[in-house]
């Protein structure tokens, strides 16, 4: 075979394969989609669970240690919230003083790292109420700590945001478990910098009115976590939440960020499926 012969003809199954490869979904939405581990069926590799998020259209993926990042980069996707531990753990964090001794370096470790890997969020939490301190105390105590972590947080431009969780259901004994709260709080802080990740499942616990809160505390709100009520579930309509409503008014609001997943799909359901509708319904143009 001649040479002007024999590239063509190597070059043809190449073109063939890379046609043939399933490209990334193009999402049409104002604001980008993220996950957390739990869509995914349990054993699933990290690997497999970045190309098929990305073959979905899905550029974050929440709540990942930075071992795993490298993973995430391959695929084009943003480790987009870094996990809990320098904002302490669920029950145990920002409303007890003592701790703040011991955060306060991990925190400001975290903010360094989350800038240098592109991470754009960190994670912290109110913790537990402790006995004989009432609320207003333990907001000052997380008011005071997030004062002293804000600047370094403005300097690199990461976001610190504190979850809201329901004590009702999940957490029981959760401190920042009304939006008032969290309101209060980083309203004091004033920092661009420090703000509320919205978890719409626990807040339809606790306060309801989603839509409502969404829009009278924007400014406060850095990341939003779904999830259909009762159980967690997938987003449909065995759901009490309309999430295609919800999610017209996050983008009506200018939300750029991501909106993340964190159901468990429904037993017996495949999780693609559910995970497909779940984008299609928050893909707000």
């Amino acid at each position: 075979m001649r040479r002007r012969d024999f590239l063509p003809a190597l070059a043809a199954p190449l073109a063939m394969a890379q046609a043939q490869t399933p490209q990334p979904a193009k999402l049409k939405g104002k604001f980008k989609q993220g996950v957390c581990g739990g869509v995914f069926p349990r054993g699933m590799s990290m690997e497999d669970r970045c190309r098929e998020a990305a073959e979905l259209g899905i550029t974050g993926f929440d709540l990942i240690g930075p071992q795993q990042w490298p993973i995430l980069k391959k695929y084009g996707i943003t480790p987009t919230m870094y996990p809990g531990g320098p904002g302490g753990q669920l029950p145990n964090a920002l409303a007890n003083v003592e701790n703040h001794g011991k955060l306060e370096p991990l925190m400001h470790a975290a903010i360094d790292e989350a800038k240098e890997h592109g991470c754009p969020n960190i994670i912290t939490f109110s913790g537990n109420r402790i006995p004989g301190m009432d609320d207003r105390k333990g907001a000052d105590n997380t008011v005071a700590f997030l004062n002293k972590v804000k600047s370094h947080a403005e300097d690199k431009g990461i976001n610190i945001c504190i979850e809201y969780l329901n004590s009702k259901v999940n957490h029981p004994g959760y401190m920042f478990d009304h939006i008032t709260w969290g309101v209060d709080v980083c309203s004091r802080v004033n920092s661009p910098r420090v703000g509320i990740l919205f978890d719409i499942y626990h807040a339809q616990i606790m306060d309801g009115d989603i839509v409502r809160n969404i829009r009278d505390h924007y400014k406060w709100i850095k990341h939003f976590h779904t999830a259909g009520n009762p159980g967690r579930r997938d987003l449909d309509q065995n759901s009490e939440l309309n999430y295609s409503f919800i999610a017209r008014a996050i983008a009506d609001l200018g939300f750029t960020g991501w909106v993340s997943h964190e159901y468990s799909p429904s037993q017996g359901r495949d999780w693609k499926e559910v995970l497909k509708a779940a984008i299609a319904i928050c893909d707000v143009a």
